[in-house]
């Protein structure tokens, strides 16, 4: 302020009242008595509620019984837990939030309690509109999500609901360590529905069978012995899979065609294939050829039959693991000692 001389006044901070708390000689920064006695408040609270609902939960228990599958104890239980949850916002709400204090830092507070509360929540709502918008997967789609494999049935705001089925033993275990197949070996049905949260599209990747290209490449190896018609049972392997396999197709080729203009592909062939392997014991011939998304274990079923009577046909067996014996150590067959007792 200014004095009558027209000279400044400067104030002596040493003057101003000072709330810090201290404790044990050491400033609490931030913290005035007023929020000391708020957060004591708020302690207690908390505490309170925690015993009163554990008092509560052992009531119920001695008056329901001891069966966890009661349906009265899980909803008595649930409603303890709502109710626990509303007295404990309401009553934190009333402890921070007074007639004195600006309404913004209670909408703040409350605001911040909910994210924290809501948080799963709130990313499965998040990853509802990613789906939607980013073309990750749609309702139809045969998709392998958190774990599950199979179609999806129902897109919600909050989670997905798939159709499982099974998987094939060689695929090997699916995404998070989930059991591959279950008791169905194929792509086909289980019969179980299973609800996935939307959230988890940001944490693991999401295997999509349908969208952009509606075709898998599928292979099947065959053991032959390399004393057979190796030619031969090339022919009957490619033979099988232009019969039921997807060859020539115009729908193949344009969808093709639009994911090499889309994404950064390299060359891809859509015609039957077949690749030799050497190993140890026998010629490993890999039959690769297109199927459609949805089928793939009848025309695999197609291919082996009609593979299986070619082979017959031609006289070409399938190899197996053999050891051969090639030595033996002498043997020696001697009549036994005579019993001097005579027995």
């Amino acid at each position: 302020m200014f004095l009558d001389g027209g000279v400044l006044e400067t104030p002596v901070l040493d003057e101003v009242p000072s709330e810090a708390v201290e404790v044990l000689g050491v400033t609490l920064v931030g913290v005035s008595p007023l929020t000391g006695v708020k957060l004591l408040l708020t302690a207690v609270l908390v505490l309170a509620v925690l015993v009163l609902r554990a008092v509560v939960l052992g009531v119920l228990r001695r008056v329901l019984g001891g069966r966890v599958a009661d349906p009265r104890r899980f909803w008595a239980r649930q409603g303890l837990q709502v109710l626990s949850a509303v007295v404990l916002v309401l009553g934190v709400f009333s402890i921070w939030v007074t007639p004195e204090t600006d309404l913004s830092t209670g909408v703040g507070l409350l605001s911040a309690g909910l994210a924290f509360a809501l948080q799963q929540v709130l990313l499965s709502l998040a990853a509802y509109f990613v789906i939607l918008r980013g073309d990750t997967f749609g309702v139809g789609d045969r998709v392998s999500l958190g774990g599950v494999r199979g179609d999806v049935v129902r897109l919600g705001f909050l989670k997905t609901t798939i159709m499982e089925m099974g998987q094939p033993p060689s695929a090997g275990p699916g995404p998070a360590g989930a059991d591959p197949a279950g008791w169905v070996h194929s792509r086909q049905y289980t019969g179980r529905l299973v609800t996935v949260t939307n959230g988890v599209v940001f944490d693991e990747p999401v295997y999509n069978y349908t969208r952009e290209f509606p075709y898998l490449w599928e292979e099947i190896a065959l053991p032959v012995p390399y004393a057979a018609d190796r030619a031969r049972a090339e022919a009957v392997l490619l033979a099988a899979a232009r019969d039921h396999a997807v060859v020539g197709d115009p729908a193949a080729e344009a969808a093709l065609a639009r994911m090499r203009t889309r994404y950064a592909m390299s060359d891809a062939s859509l015609e039957p294939a077949v690749y030799w392997r050497i190993t140890d014991n026998w010629l490993e011939l890999s039959l690769r050829f297109l199927v459609p998304h949805r089928g793939v274990r009848q025309v695999k079923d197609a291919v082996t039959r009609q593979v299986l009577a070619g082979l017959d046909e031609a006289g070409i067996g399938i190899a197996s693991a053999t050891y051969d014996v090639v030595g033996l150590p002498p043997l020696r067959l001697a009549d036994p000692p005579d019993d001097p007792a005579g027995r």
